[in-house]
């Protein structure tokens, strides 16, 4: 930048970025090549880099879904699914690929029939009529636990959905 430019710069805000301790996702999407999207979650913040790139942000305590799927020219080399809740200033995390910092990862599967399964529980969350982002965490890891060991899921119910919710309104 020449002086003249950085004169012209001094002073004024920088462009809006992600608020603090916001959970960054990097999103790639090449057509039957490596596909990263979300599947629930609010976001609170978007940056598209190009035509097959973003960054998507979560506040604290936001639960999202993260697909990821790559093949090459033999087939698919990978097919992972994580659900995580973002994290706040000081807390604990576990680190994932293109997840900064990381976060509380609730479920993280892989192999396409697990993944399936796990795409299935999220639908049927929805077909109760309710945001998957706003489910229980234990719900979470209960499918990853399930599916990890071979089992049925058990449904998520609107019963468990209102404990959640009393529960969340007196927790500090």
């Amino acid at each position: 930048m020449t002086g003249n430019a950085a004169r012209r710069m001094r002073g004024r805000p920088l462009p809006d970025g992600p608020a603090p301790f916001t959970t960054l996702v990097e999103l790639t999407w090449q057509q039957k090549k490596i596909e990263h999207w979300i599947r629930f979650g609010n976001k609170s913040y978007e940056q598209i880099l190009d035509r097959r790139r973003s960054i998507v942000g979560f506040p604290p305590n936001c639960i999202f879904a993260f697909v990821r799927w790559a093949s090459n020219d033999f087939g698919t080399i990978i097919s992972r699914i994580d659900i995580v809740r973002a994290i706040g200033r000081g807390e604990p995390f576990q680190t994932l690929p293109f997840v900064r910092p990381g976060g509380d990862i609730l479920l993280r599967l892989d192999s396409w029939p697990k993944v399936e399964k796990a795409l299935h529980a999220i639908d049927a969350v929805e077909a109760l009529g309710l945001d998957p982002a706003d489910v229980a965490p234990e719900h979470w890891r209960h499918v990853h636990n399930r599916l990890t060991a071979g089992h049925e899921l058990r449904a998520y119910s609107p019963e468990q959905h209102a404990a959640w919710i009393k529960r969340r309104r007196i927790a500090p």
